[in-house]
């Protein structure tokens, strides 16, 4: 049967959207291979509107096929030219989506095959604020701490995870749901939600499937 409207085969791509692959594939091998990253490896895959100084890659370790999409901002602070350290840490095959914020001033360590949706935040640090003769934009950063979330975990869209001090851990595997504010540590395999970020349900042990596995169910118990 023939198109009456003459309108394009849906299975063909838009030619603009080809373009804009196009253009993202060159601007992240010029990021690859120009900036000063502490490392960076295979098939970096960075949207140009996301925010990634130069000045903070230094700080920085990525992993291979790491995605970072539009718009998202990767962000350091108190890094210096004697400072070696690294701040920010996205493992092997971990995805960035639009609009997320990681900021870092001691160390976001974001392991493998981590999903962050979009709109997310995760700082380890915040604004002081406790100086009421002051505004809370001269106050500058808490000392805070560090986040370390493991392989595997998937963070919720809008969700935020903020540490204010010591280290906060996201177990292997964690869900963090839609909007939660998390700003402690959690067990491998938890479901977490609410704000603040509770414990509501969380995967058995030996279970044998994750979300990961489409189509198998997923064994889960209760928090009382």
């Amino acid at each position: 049967m023939t198109n009456p409207f003459n309108k394009p085969n849906p299975a063909v791509e838009d030619p603009l959207n080809l373009l804009s692959d196009g253009i993202r594939k060159l601007y992240s091998m010029w990021v690859s291979s120009t900036y000063p990253f502490a490392s960076v490896g295979r098939n970096l895959q960075i949207h140009p509107s996301a925010i990634l100084r130069r000045r903070v890659s230094p700080g920085i370790k990525i992993g291979n096929s790491v995605i970072i999409r539009n718009q998202a901002w990767i962000n350091t602070f108190d890094l210096h030219e004697s400072d070696t350290g690294i701040k920010i840490v996205l493992e092997d095959n971990s995805v960035i989506n639009a609009q997320c914020v990681i900021s870092a001033k001691n160390l976001v360590h974001i392991g493998s095959h981590v999903m962050v949706s979009a709109c997310s935040l995760v700082m380890d640090h915040n604004h002081a604020y406790q100086d009421p003769h002051r505004p809370i934009q001269t106050q500058g950063l808490t000392p805070g701490g560090t986040i370390r979330i493991e392989d595997g975990c998937w963070i919720g869209h809008g969700a935020a995870i903020i540490c204010n001090q010591g280290e906060l851990v996201l177990g292997r595997n964690c869900v963090v749901g839609a909007n939660s504010l998390v700003t402690r540590s959690f067990p491998a395999n938890s479901v977490i939600i609410g704000n603040p970020a509770r414990l509501a349900k969380q995967v058995e042990p030996g279970s044998e499937s994750r979300a990961g596995a489409v189509g198998r169910p997923v064994a889960v118990s209760e928090t009382v």
